[in-house]
């Protein structure tokens, strides 16, 4: 998928799951070429985590990584 593509699929709220179909979070919205996540999740422990569009394999029900949940866990940025 192209970043365009992605922009114009990921929604607002969609669940975020890494390949192992375990939660990551919840988008908040989109940043550049990054996808914040809300601060309110449980995974995100009061922060806003940032991951990068090119970590999105595919978009359908949920937002999946191309990734496992830990492996985004431990790439993703805390702001």
């Amino acid at each position: 998928m192209n970043p365009e593509e992605i922009k114009a699929q990921i929604k607002e709220h969609m669940e975020v799951v890494g390949t192992d179909s375990k939660h990551v979070g919840i988008v908040d919205h989109l940043d550049g070429d990054r996808m914040k996540l809300t601060h309110h999740d449980s995974q995100a422990s009061g922060k806003h985590h940032f991951l990068p569009l090119t970590a999105v394999m595919s978009i359908g029900e949920f937002v999946t990584l191309n990734m496992t949940a830990a492996e985004a866990e431990a790439q993703w940025v805390a702001e």
